[in-house]
């Protein structure tokens, strides 16, 4: 331990401070860049035309030979595991912290082709609670990748949740998996086919101990507007003018619960739930006698925004796999500037009296 002498514990004069400073900027001079960081690397500053020290010497090659063994890793730093001082603002339990749209090819089992290995978009996240800084984000792609070889079910995904929930510590989970789902559809007359993609997302959440099953479909169709379809035949009636109803492409996003122990509801199962519904679906391959059908079938289906949401509702509510739903409809209108929309809910898991700012621009479809 070093002991402080007389002389140094007394403040010293200016004149002496600036002996001192002479003093060592001409030791400076004269030492290595080394010896000066050595001392203090604070001291290369009072040398203002030398080059600062990388001291000590850091390598720059990348080292391809170094490995981690367990004692090296146990000496690296996890601030998100630190302790409860660490947390920065209100002391407050977190809902969902996790990881979203990381993605890769995951297989799914289908009602009418087999396996099919689409690319996809997971969003995994846990409850926090109050007393504890954060989590590592890494462990849930971990927990998920091991399940990733294998055909996905809601017996899977529950599995992969079961993983992460249990890794992290955490009392609530939830993941969501979103792909685009390829059918192949017939024309309505020509006999040609033509693969249709469906928005899918499968979401399984874990709250208080009680797992919730739901599956998202975005179901694209046309809308053709029985008021302008009245006036249109009026005007065709009364003053021999020919005129056109309005329709528009239209999009609703139907959320249904799926109710534990009964049969399995496939994804083509509520893709056809919906075209039932409403059958004017967009088409894929249109030759001319395929483009009148879908005239005719649009008149013989005008539907406004309200009556969608209902017809969609009316096929939800008569299926017994499934529970509390929710419909958001969106008519994309091409006699106004604006959009018609509506929202329709069935049970508690949906229904909330604040709507999401951004809801009603997630529905354009872009192909």
């Amino acid at each position: 331990m070093n002991k402080i002498t007389p002389e140094i514990d007394k403040a010293p004069s200016r004149d002496e401070a600036e002996t001192a400073l002479s003093r060592l900027r001409q030791w400076a001079e004269t030492a290595s860049p080394e010896e000066v960081a050595d001392l203090d690397p604070a001291i290369a500053r009072l040398l203002p035309d030398a080059a600062m020290s990388n001291y000590p010497a850091l390598a720059r090659a990348y080292p391809e030979e170094f490995e981690v063994d367990e004692a090296y890793k146990a000496t690296l730093p996890d601030l998100q595991n630190g302790p409860e001082s660490l947390i920065k603002g209100a002391r407050r339990v977190i809902q969902h912290v996790g990881i979203s749209n990381f993605r890769l090819p995951i297989q799914y089992h289908t009602r009418d082709n087999g396996d099919l290995t689409l690319e996809t978009s997971v969003t995994g996240t846990v409850s926090l609670e109050a007393e504890k800084k954060g989590i590592n984000m890494s462990r849930i792609m971990r927990s998920f990748y091991a399940h990733a070889d294998k055909t996905f079910s809601f017996e899977v995904i529950e599995a992969a949740l079961e993983d992460y929930k249990a890794d992290l510590e955490s009392f609530d989970a939830r993941i969501q998996m979103r792909f685009s789902f390829p059918m192949k559809l017939p024309s309505l007359r020509s006999g040609l086919e033509g693969y249709q993609y469906y928005d899918i997302a499968l979401e399984l959440v874990e709250r208080d101990g009680v797992r919730t099953k739901v599956i998202h479909l975005d179901y694209v169709y046309s809308s053709t507007c029985p008021c302008s379809l009245e006036l249109s035949e009026h005007a065709r009636q009364f003053r021999g003018q020919l005129a056109t109803p309005h329709s528009q492409r239209s999009v609703a996003r139907i959320s249904a619960e799926v109710l534990c122990g009964t049969d399995c509801l496939w994804f083509e199962d509520l893709i056809d739930l919906a075209r039932r519904a409403v059958p004017t679906e967009t088409q894929v391959m249109v030759k001319r006698e395929d483009e009148q059908a879908f005239a005719e079938l649009n008149a013989a289906n005008p539907i406004f925004v309200e009556d969608a949401a209902r017809l969609f509702a009316q096929q939800l509510e008569e299926d017994p796999r499934i529970g509390d739903f929710q419909v958001v409809a969106s008519h994309q209108e091409s006699l106004h500037s604006h959009d018609a929309v509506s929202i329709l809910t069935e049970g508690d898991l949906f229904e909330g009296d604040s709507v999401d700012p951004k809801l009603f621009t997630t529905l354009f479809h872009v192909g």
